[in-house]
């Protein structure tokens, strides 16, 4: 196993610092625009590296993702195993907690008669009883020259 420092907690509670500085107005508009939205400064540089950190730690994850052998770029991912880094754990509900409306509302303009539930718990629920039981975060490692091309992730 990989010697790696305690990642420090993200704050578990609505109203934490890194998702209070986000201008979701200009995310929402970002991904109206451009489909993407960068979010930065959700972790430290400190916590940014102790998550690099583990993906040498296979059992940490669940899978690799070699993305040429998929025409998928160049590159490679892996799927982290639960129980999930805490940082990630942690912010998960709160960024769906940001993201849904506009999910939703894309579903209603695309006459989808499909929503997604207020809570992050509720959606992990409903992927369960779909039979999509394994988490779908992961953690992507490139080196100078890779790629990750626009394709579809049929688990995720």
């Amino acid at each position: 196993m990989t010697n790696v420092r305690k990642l420090t907690p993200v704050p578990p509670v609505p109203g934490s610092p890194c998702i209070d500085a986000i201008d979701w107005a200009m995310v929402e508009r970002d991904l109206d625009a451009r489909g993407c939205a960068v979010l930065t400064q959700l972790l430290s540089p400190d916590d940014c590296r102790a998550l690099a950190a583990l993906y040498p730690d296979d059992a940490r994850f669940r899978s690799r993702v070699v993305m040429a052998r998929h025409g998928f770029g160049r590159g490679e991912y892996k799927y982290f195993n639960y129980p999930l880094p805490d940082p990630i754990a942690q912010l998960r509900p709160h960024l769906y907690a940001q993201l849904v409306p506009i999910a939703n509302r894309w579903t209603t303009t695309m006459g989808i008669d499909v929503h997604y539930p207020a809570e992050h718990a509720d959606f992990l629920a409903r992927c369960h009883q779909a039979g999509q039981t394994r988490p779908t975060p992961l953690l992507l490692q490139y080196v100078e020259g890779d790629y990750n091309c626009l394709h579809q992730d049929l688990y995720g």
